[in-house]
């Protein structure tokens, strides 16, 4: 959510993109009935004009779109700089383990399987909305040469800025703040993903891949520790 559209009282806006006339007004219906605004695409270029035009604070975006897949939808956003951190929950008929996974590689932060009941979405909403949003002033943390302000919602390392997805901003701002411990994947789950909502266990692991990516460059540590059977923990190899 736009730190802006908290501070002024505006109402956060979902982009919805859904080809399915019936569940677009479902949705519609029920994500106004809990205060948020709603826009609309019904294909995958229409969905990419309609970020580009205003951004949305989050967007629920089906896999399966005439034209161009949500997959590709969501990788093109990754791509660019200005929609790289836009939350986004892929909505899918698709519940193999592995699609799940194949979404979450692509970029998603959340996928959901339909059918779905609107109280497991808006779960989902809440918690994909917690984990991109954080308290007003929250000042800076550093590890080695890593550095992040809160405020501005930046990440460097020596020097060079670092493209973090928002689940992956959660997680390296909780290991920041306990550099050096190991924490399995259940409490990894409980504090970046919240307890009020089931995620599976290899999300995690799709998640820690992403965000070691991100933050090891070409010649740089790799600070992600993988400990066998135990989690993982900012650290590096002694």
């Amino acid at each position: 959510m736009r730190a802006s559209a908290l501070a002024d009282g505006q109402r956060p806006t979902i982009l919805v993109v859904e080809d399915e006339a019936p569940l677009l007004t479902l949705l519609r219906y029920n994500l106004e009935k809990q205060g948020f605004r709603v826009e609309e695409a019904t294909d995958g270029p229409e969905a990419l004009i309609r970020v580009a035009e205003a951004k949305p604070d989050l967007m629920l975006l089906d896999w399966m779109l005439p034209a161009m897949s949500g997959l590709e939808v969501c990788r093109q956003l990754r791509r660019r700089a200005e929609t790289r951190d836009l939350p986004i929950i892929m909505v899918t008929a698709r519940t193999e383990e592995a699609d799940a996974v194949r979404a979450l590689d692509t970029g998603a932060d959340d996928h959901i399987g339909k059918p779905f009941t609107i109280e497991a979405l808006m779960a989902r909403i809440r918690a994909v909305m917690r984990r991109s949003v954080g308290p007003a002033t929250k000042g800076a943390l550093s590890w080695q040469d890593i550095t992040m302000d809160q405020d501005a919602h930046r990440v460097t390392r020596g020097g060079r800025t670092l493209h973090l997805g928002p689940t992956e901003y959660r997680l390296l701002e909780f290991f920041l703040q306990h550099p050096g411990r190991v924490f399995s994947r259940e409490q990894l789950l409980d504090a970046v993903w919240g307890r009020d909502i089931h995620v599976e266990l290899r999300t995690v692991d799709v998640h820690i891949r992403r965000l070691r990516k991100a933050v090891n460059g070409e010649n740089d540590a790799d600070v992600i520790r993988t400990v066998r059977s135990a989690g993982y923990a900012l650290d590096v190899e002694g």
